[in-house]
C-alpha cells in the first residue's frame, strides 16, 4: 500500500515536470518566434529648432512593448530622459530616452539646436526741441544698437550719409542684420548777421578812453549768437592813427563770417602858439601845495602878478591852497600825484592813472580839470630810461589828447644846487635877463625859493616884465626828449 502511494507520487512529480518543460519550452518558442522588443514614441520633432531665449519644454516620448505574435502592449512603460537644453547658450543638445527591458536597455535621441535668428534693434534717439543751424550744422542726436546674444553693438553700427537720409546696418554674430534709416532735416544753411552798435565807421578825438559799442549776432532761426562773437583789434585811444575792431564767428563747421568797425583817432586841435611881444615872466611852481604856498600867494597878490602851480597830492591838508590860487587868477596845471618816478613811468597806463588821480583833486577844488601839466623830471629826464621810449610815446600821448605840457628855459636852482634864497633870487633874474619871454622853474615847497619871489617882482617889474599865468597857447620851452 504504502508502495502503490509512493509510485503515484512519482508519476505525478513526473507528469509536473514534464508540464513544466513544456510550458518553459513553449515560452521559450513563443518568445523567439513573438521577438519581442521596446517600441518609443516621440512627441514632436526628432531634431527640433530653439530661438534664443525662449522657453523649451521637452514635447516628451512614451514607450511601449510590441512583437510578432502578440503586436503592441497597451502598458507604457517607466522612461528615464537623459540631458537638458540651455534656451540662453547657443548650440546643439541631445535628449536621450531610456527604457529597460527583459534585461536590456532600449533608447532614443532627440536633437535639439538653440539658435538666434532674431536680427539686432536699432533705435534713434530724438532730442526735443532740437532744431539743425549754420552755426552748429547737422548734429546727429544719437543712436543705440542691442542683441539678444551680443549684447550692446553700438560700436558695430555701420552709418552711410546718403543724400536725404543716414543708413544704419549692425549684424550680430549670428549674422542677422538690421537696418534703419533716419530722414534728414531740411536745413536752413543761411549764415547768421552780425549789427554792429554804433557807427561803422567811427572818428573820435584823442583820449584816455574808447569804449567800444560791441555787436550783436543773430542766425536766420532768430537765435542770440552773440556769446560766440570773438572781438579782435585794438583802439589806442591816446594815439592818433587808423584802427580796426574785427567781430567774427565761426561755425563747428569752421565757416567763419566777420564784419570790421574801423576807428580813427584825431589828434584834439590845440591852439596855436602865441608868443608875448612884450617881455613875459611865467613864474612856475613845483611839488606844491606846501606850508609856504599861501605866503607865495600872498606876495604874488600884492604886487598883482600871475603865476602857475603845477602840483602834487602830496599834502593833503594845503589842497585848499589849490583853490585859493585858482581863484585869484593863477593857472593850475598836474605835475604829479605821487612823485614816484619808478611808479609814473612803469608804463602808459601807470602814467595815466597817476595824472588822473591829480586831476581829480584839481577838479574838486576848482570845479573843472585842466589841460597844463609838467612832466615829473621834466620832458628831457633820464630817470625814466628803465622803460626805454616811454617819454616819447608820452609825449606823442599827451599832445594828441590835447594837454600842453611845459618845460623851462630859466631854472632857479632850488632844487639842489643852493638852498641860499639870494642865490635862487640872482639864478632867476640874470636868466631871465637872457630871454625876452622865460618860464622859470621853483619849487613852492621851499621856504627859501618863496623867499626869493618878492625880490624877483621888483626886478621884472622894475625892469618892464609882465608876470604872467601859463595858457593852452603859451610857449612850452619844450626841452629836447631824452628816452
Amino acid at each position: 500500500m504504502a508502495r502503490t502511494r509512493s509510485r503515484k507520487r512519482t508519476r505525478g512529480l513526473v507528469v509536473a515536470l514534464v508540464i513544466l518543460i513544456w510550458l518553459l519550452t513553449t515560452a521559450a518558442i513563443i518568445l523567439l518566434v513573438d521577438a519581442r522588443t521596446v517600441r518609443f514614441y516621440l512627441y514632436g520633432d526628432e531634431d527640433m529648432t530653439v530661438e534664443y531665449g525662449t522657453d523649451f519644454r521637452d514635447p516628451g516620448v512614451y514607450a511601449v512593448t510590441t512583437g510578432n505574435l502578440f503586436g503592441e502592449s497597451e502598458r507604457r512603460l517607466d522612461v528615464q530622459t537623459l540631458g537638458a537644453v540651455d534656451s540662453r547658450r547657443l548650440g546643439s543638445y541631445v535628449l536621450r530616452y531610456t527604457v529597460r527591458f527583459a534585461f536590456e536597455d532600449y533608447s532614443v535621441e532627440r536633437r535639439v539646436s538653440v539658435v538666434d535668428t532674431t536680427p539686432p534693434v536699432i533705435e534713434l534717439r530724438h532730442v526735443e526741441g532740437y532744431e539743425p543751424s549754420w552755426m552748429t550744422g547737422y548734429a546727429e542726436e544719437g543712436y543705440s544698437a542691442y542683441d539678444a546674444v551680443d549684447g550692446d553693438l553700438t560700436g558695430k553700427v555701420r552709418r552711410v550719409k546718403l543724400d536725404d537720409r543716414v543708413q544704419y546696418t549692425v549684424t550680430d554674430s549670428s549674422g542677422n542684420t538690421a537696418s534703419i534709416d533716419r530722414p534728414l532735416p531740411n536745413i536752413n544753411y543761411q549764415p547768421p548777421r552780425i549789427t554792429l552798435l554804433g557807427e561803422q565807421n567811427t572818428v573820435m578825438q584823442a583820449s584816455l578812453w574808447y569804449q567800444d559799442p560791441g555787436a550783436v549776432v543773430t542766425d536766420s532761426l532768430g537765435r542770440d549768437l552773440s556769446a560766440y562773437l570773438v572781438t579782435e583789434g585794438e583802439v589806442v585811444p591816446w594815439f592818433a592813427g587808423d584802427y580796426a575792431i574785427t567781430y567774427s564767428i565761426t561755425s563747428e563747421l569752421g565757416e567763419t563770417i566777420s564784419a570790421v568797425r574801423n576807428v580813427t583817432v584825431v589828434p584834439v586841435p590845440a591852439p596855436e602858439t602865441v608868443t608875448p611881444t612884450e617881455k613875459t615872466i611865467y613864474l612856475t611852481f613845483d611839488d606844491g601845495p606846501s606850508p609856504y604856498t599861501a605866503r607865495l600867494l600872498d606876495v604874488l597878490d600884492r604886487y598883482g602878478a600871475k603865476a602857475t602851480f603845477f602840483v602834487t597830492s602830496q599834502d593833503p591838508r594845503y589842497y585848499d591852497e589849490i583853490g585859493r590860487a585858482y581863484r585869484a587868477g593863477h593857472a593850475i596845471g598836474v605835475h604829479t600825484s605821487t612823485h614816484d618816478y619808478n611808479k609814473i613811468y612803469a608804463s602808459e597806463y601807470a602814467f595815466f592813472e597817476d595824472f588822473f588821480n591829480m586831476e581829480e583833486i584839481i577838479k574838486q577844488q576848482t570845479g573843472e580839470y585842466t589841460r597844463l601839466f609838467r612832466f615829473p623830471g621834466g620832458s628831457s629826464n633820464t630817470v625814466s630810461n628803465f622803460n626805454p621810449g616811454i617819454m616819447s610815446r608820452l609825449t606823442r600821448a599827451m599832445t594828441d589828447m590835447g594837454y600842453r605840457y611845459f618845460d623851462w628855459n630859466v631854472y632857479s636852482g632850488d632844487a639842489g644846487d643852493t638852498s641860499k634864497t639870494t642865490q635862487i633870487a640872482t639864478n632867476i633874474k640874470e636868466g631871465c635877463a637872457e630871454h625876452r619871454v622865460s618860464i622859470v622853474l621853483q619849487h613852492d615847497i621851499k621856504d627859501y625859493s618863496v623867499a626869493a619871489v618878492e625880490s624877483v617882482l621888483e626886478w621884472g617889474r622894475a625892469n618892464g616884465y609882465s608876470f604872467k599865468a601859463l595858457q593852452l597857447d603859451s610857449p612850452g620851452m619844450h626841452h629836447g626828449v631824452n628816452n
